[in-house]
């Protein structure tokens, strides 16, 4: 499975629709479409409805003009041309808009002829986010190996904390640890003052190859140089600890996480829910392994989705978790019943009945796994436990309209 973060707090939450672990972790790209880790993207067509989908009028604007080309294959150069040459002005803010409105939408191709056409002709307007998105774009188009190139003939004033964070991101999107690890190296020792994005960027390589011992020690470097975590950390750490049934470590980061004094509302939402979760779905079990030794990759991608579900969650960010579930349901995986509790335990944390009550119905329909009432009871516990009486409330009521009476341990003793 293709492993999943663009600049600061709301660049780290971008995304569009089914995108797989390692988009989706990091939020970069037009998080949340099938990315194959080391093949660009081809440039996306759109129909003739795409411009008013972006939000724009059919005007004689550069735009427009632009957004009407459609195939990859028509040239947006030729159109800033032609533009220029009718004497219409094409400032660097405009362009800079439609670039990224282009990549949205996966434009690609497109995206980064304007972006290069805004080198050409404004060179001295670039900012430092401008080469940044210019990295990210030939990666899209050409592959790591040619974003390489560019950054590497970027003058040194242009080697800013965003060109390098791009080419990170390009090279852990390729799953490159050795030119990442080189790199981020590299960041060290041109005293960059990094920010939590790089360090969220190598823990997500770490977790989508397997190196989840990694996560840790990279958390420990992001402490040693005073870079606060965001959310977007502690649930990369807390995956990877769960990943690794390490339940003690998993304990323990929320245990931070709840010490945090920069911490925000969300946290204590992501909190409850991940405490939810582990308990209703047995993650740590007191005999067999939830983890083949053959299947440890897959097991761990699928329980950062299911952590992936939470932080958004916690983010309040409810299409996002219809996202990822339509993203984990396209793939080739088979579900589990700790995916099933996940995604139902946060509908029901959000008061979103309609939508728990569809995940119950995808269940009882669902030959593997088979639909598990012993799960639901002890998501009911976890639940009431937490003081979380309505949710429970609710979720009792909820299973009885499916035919299922749900018995909590409480009840069980009386």
């Amino acid at each position: 499975m293709a492993a999943m973060l663009a600049r600061a707090g709301a660049r780290a939450k971008r995304s569009g629709s089914g995108l797989p672990l390692r988009s989706v972790l990091a939020g970069h790209g037009p998080f949340f479409s099938s990315e194959a880790a080391t093949t660009p993207a081809p440039a996306a067509a759109v129909d003739d409805g795409a411009v008013a989908a972006t939000g724009e009028e059919d005007g004689d604007d550069l735009r427009g003009r632009i957004f009407r080309l459609g195939l990859a294959k028509r040239s947006a150069t030729a159109a800033l041309e032609k533009w220029s040459g009718e004497g219409r002005a094409a400032p660097a803010a405009e362009l800079r808009r439609i670039a990224r409105d282009l990549s949205r939408v996966r434009r690609y191709k497109h995206a980064l002829e304007v972006a290069d056409w805004m080198k050409t002709h404004h060179e001295s307007d670039l900012s430092e986010s401008d080469y940044g998105m210019r990295i990210d774009l030939i990666t899209k188009v050409f592959g790591a190996s040619a974003a390489e190139d560019f950054f590497e003939k970027l003058p040194p004033g242009a080697k800013s904390l965003e060109a390098y964070t791009a080419l990170l991101h390009s090279y852990a999107r390729s799953k490159m640890t050795d030119k990442a690890e080189r790199l981020f190296e590299r960041m060290k020792d041109a005293n960059l003052s990094m920010d939590v994005l790089v360090y969220n960027e190598m823990m997500t390589l770490y977790i989508s190859v397997g190196e989840l011992d990694k996560v840790q020690v990279m958390a420990q470097e992001l402490k040693r140089q005073n870079v606060y975590p965001d959310l977007f950390t502690y649930n990369l750490r807390v995956s990877a600890a769960a990943a690794s049934m390490d339940l003690e470590g998993f304990k323990g980061i929320l245990n931070e996480m709840a010490k945090d004094p920069n911490s925000k509302e969300g946290w204590t939402l992501y909190q409850k829910l991940a405490a939810i979760y582990v308990e209703a779905s047995q993650l740590v079990g007191s005999g067999n392994s939830l983890v083949e030794a053959e299947a440890k990759i897959s097991q761990r991608e699928w329980i950062t989705y299911d952590f992936l579900i939470i932080l958004h969650t916690g983010l309040g960010n409810r299409e996002r978790i219809k996202d990822i579930w339509k993203s984990m349901l396209m793939t080739s995986q088979r579900m589990t019943s700790r995916n099933y509790i996940c995604v139902l335990s946060s509908y029901l944390m959000c008061g979103q009945l309609k939508d728990a009550g569809e995940i119950v119905d995808h269940w009882q329909r669902s030959k593997g796994p088979e639909f598990d009432i012993s799960a639901c009871n002890r998501l009911l516990d976890a639940l009431l436990n937490s003081g979380l009486t309505d949710a429970a409330d609710s979720f009792r009521e909820l299973m009885l309209q499916k035919s299922c009476i749900l018995t909590n341990r409480a009840t069980v003793a009386e």
